[in-house]
């Protein structure tokens, strides 16, 4: 068979793009002590303290300006903006940390030679990037075989959260029908040529997308294992879908269920619960301190923007379906559900103009550091729902009842990688979130859901 082309995953692209811009800061640090007068933070074992504060600093904002999102990081001009940002704000941090780092020279023009070197050096190596990793001749060539049924909903999901992988066409593995389905969103190739496609379009992977292997021909069934035992590689659809979304795809699970939910051992880990206990604790006395800190100011704004009781409580369903009361600033009108409960719509009238800020900036999600101390949520996990939406969600949405096999968070997977669940289907895609959560919740990924908070809170996307 040919040679297939190179490619790069998600991770393995995300880890460059991460690796790069830190050596190519120390890179061109070293170069500037190099050719130029200049002596703040000379890379040297002596630094070593310095620079490390330094790559931190950039690694960390860079997760928050989100310049590791694949998507913004093919587009030169989001690319440019967001460094700037990045680099502004971690320099600015780095100044602020001043027994760790240099002083500050009397040559005050050093510092400027400092921040724009890191903005040059970082910026070249994206340019780099887009032109040569981010091009077509890097995506990964993948041939679907499977069931039509399942193969706009696969594409669809993986397209949009991966603009590189590609892929090139489908094989309907299913036995021929009278009046068979078609689908239009890719070429589709016949299964007797399936050999032959792998070759002429340097297929580098094969997904099999099949609900029920029972369809799977016999003829396909054979080239499959043939390419097996060449080393080629093939992956089952529900794998990919949940590597590439980081979701859970409930929608293609069946009575196997089992096989997809091998939960997280940090759900049982002593240690893990302990400190996540505490790291709770912290969090929610530092946060009420905030909250009353900004009182005044939200007291003002409700006054003259809602018009009535600053707080408000409502029944929500924590661990285990036990129902506890939530505590949140009103950011609705007076009476708001007095024709029952509702689904939250986008520029909805029941939310006044301050109510909007208050959820765009998540500050009216402050009160509920109280119901974080009391140890009825944690910092983080599947947002808490109403109990009315609860068991209507869970008449319609397979396995929802499983994101209350954790404690529910102030903030989660969901809420940093979608917008509010407004109806069934967006409830879905939250479910699906919540559930990858459980399934893989780690310290690591805690901290990045953390930072990725800060994201949202600084681009205003709360709702």
């Amino acid at each position: 068979m040919s040679k297939k082309g190179i490619h790069f995953q998600v991770s393995e692209r995300k880890l460059l793009l991460r690796g790069m811009d830190l050596i190519m800061v120390v890179f061109g640090l070293y170069l500037l002590g190099l050719f130029f007068d200049y002596t703040y933070l000379e890379i040297s074992w002596q630094n070593s303290v310095a620079i490390f504060l330094l790559l931190l600093y950039l690694a960390v904002f860079g997760t928050v300006f989100e310049i590791y999102d694949l998507q913004k990081s093919s587009q030169l001009d989001v690319t440019f903006r967001t460094i700037v940002l990045m680099v502004s704000t971690s320099v600015l941090f780095y100044f602020l940390t001043p027994v760790l780092t240099p002083f500050l020279p009397e040559k005050r023009l050093q510092i400027v030679y400092f921040y724009l070197t890191i903005i040059i050096s970082i910026f070249f190596w994206r340019v780099a990037y887009v032109s040569l990793i981010a091009s077509p001749r890097f995506y990964k060539k993948v041939l679907l075989v499977g069931e039509v049924t399942y193969v706009e909903a696969f594409i669809n999901a993986l397209s949009q959260s991966d603009p590189h992988y590609k892929i090139v066409g489908f094989v309907n593995c299913e036995f021929p029908k009278e009046l068979p389905v078609k689908f239009k969103g890719v070429k589709e190739f016949q299964s007797n040529d399936l050999m032959q496609v792998i070759i002429d379009e340097q297929i580098s992977e094969v997904v099999v997308a099949s609900f029920n292997s029972e369809t799977i021909t016999a003829e396909i069934y054979s080239d499959l294992m043939q390419l097996l035992e060449r080393g080629f590689t093939i992956r089952e659809y529900t794998q990919v879908y949940e590597e590439i979304t980081h979701r859970v795809p409930i929608q293609f699970v069946g009575k196997d269920f089992y096989k997809y939910f091998p939960f997280s051992r940090s759900n049982q880990n002593k240690l893990y619960l302990f400190f996540n206990r505490v790291i709770d604790i912290i969090f929610s006395i530092v946060g009420l301190v905030s909250g009353i800190l900004i009182l005044p100011f939200v007291l003002i704004g409700n006054l003259f923007g809602n018009r009535g009781p600053l707080l408000y409580r409502q029944e929500r369903v924590g661990k285990n379906g036990k129902v506890f009361k939530i505590v949140k600033l009103r950011s609705m009108i007076v009476n708001a559900e007095t024709n029952g409960a509702e689904w939250a719509r986008v520029d909805d009238v029941r939310i006044t103009k301050f109510g909007k800020f208050l959820r765009r900036s998540r500050i009216d999600e402050i009160p509920q550091f109280f119901n974080v101390l009391k140890g009825e949520m944690s910092m983080i996990g599947p947002r808490p729902e109403r109990k009315f939406f609860v068991d209507e969600l869970s008449r319609t949405i397979p396995f929802y009842e499983t994101r209350h096999i954790v404690k529910p968070g102030l903030t989660g997977w969901a809420q940093v990688k979608t917008r509010y669940g407004g109806s069934v289907d967006e409830s879905l895609v939250k479910l699906q979130y919540d559930l990858f959560y459980i399934k893989h919740r780690s310290l690591f990924l805690d901290l990045n859901i953390m930072v990725k908070t800060m994201s949202t809170v600084l681009y205003y996307r709360g709702q």
